[in-house]
């Protein structure tokens, strides 16, 4: 009995090794429709990464009183940028410009996703919005969940003026070792993403926006974040909210946040 428990251990932890990326990363992979037919004004962009993919965009124009300010937005591990429009909607409702596009491997873009690739993907996306003129002072990062992580790796390098950080975990080691407690992620994990690390030492103004009963990201993870940021703007709890409500992803309360951040940050 001992020897086939470890063998079926032995077969489980083979098989998380060589799969651990199409468990962390779970893109749509066809090609979402042009961008003025799901948002008015919106027009589709390209961004070009520095290993040389082309990877889909859409820019989204403010309505309403221009802030003069782009919000640059880091999609999470599922979906692809249509899942986002209601986000880039209210975002744009309240005067901001606003660039959603897809990592490689997601969302009709060749390539596979890995940090590095992502962190790549994000940094075209920079490069795209400064080309339109906007610089780092008037660049807000709002990542959601593993996007927090991508947002956070590209302000260590970029700093924006600020950083919005939805339901962030504090490392994937951590996350995956809550996910995974049978198995030992920590040593087998290719990508680490380390988030609280990573804002222990950038001045950035951040938010953390958390939901307390998240069951994919816990909020203790989320806090953790909040409390190792160097310069934590505030720290916000949604009370009921699960990681996938449209409460947590786009709701009023969490762009009310983020227009505070803005109004502190601009």
């Amino acid at each position: 009995m001992v020897a086939v428990v470890a063998l079926v251990l032995v077969v489980l932890v083979g098989l998380m090794w060589v799969m651990q990326r199409s468990v962390i990363y779970v893109p749509l992979i066809g090609e979402p429709p042009a961008a003025s037919e799901v948002i008015e004004g919106a027009e589709d962009v390209r961004l070009d990464t520095e290993d040389g993919l082309e990877l889909g965009g859409w820019f989204v124009p403010p309505r309403g009183e221009d802030r003069e300010a782009a919000v640059l937005v880091t999609n999470g591990n599922a979906g692809n940028r249509e899942s986002r429009a209601p986000l880039a909607r209210a975002l744009s409702a309240e005067g901001f410009s606003v660039l959603l596009f897809d990592y490689r491997g997601y969302g009709g873009n060749e390539g596979s996703p890995s940090e590095e690739g992502l962190l790549a993907d994000a940094r075209a996306a920079a490069d795209h919005l400064a080309e339109r003129g906007f610089a780092a002072d008037r660049t807000l990062y709002f990542g959601e969940s593993l996007g927090a992580a991508v947002a956070t790796g590209l302000a260590v390098e970029r700093p924006p003026a600020a950083l919005f950080l939805r339901s962030p975990f504090s490392s994937l080691a951590d996350l995956g070792a809550h996910l995974y407690p049978f198995l030992p992620v920590r040593l087998m994990l290719w990508d680490r993403y380390p988030v609280a690390e990573q804002v222990a030492r950038m001045e950035v103004p951040t938010s953390v926006m958390i939901g307390d009963v998240d069951a994919i990201v816990p909020a203790e993870q989320s806090h953790a974040v909040a409390e190792a940021s160097a310069n934590l703007f505030e720290e916000e709890v949604l009370s009921r909210a699960g990681h996938n409500d449209a409460e947590l992803i786009h709701g009023p309360r969490v762009i009310e946040a983020f227009v505070r951040l803005a109004d502190h940050a601009l």
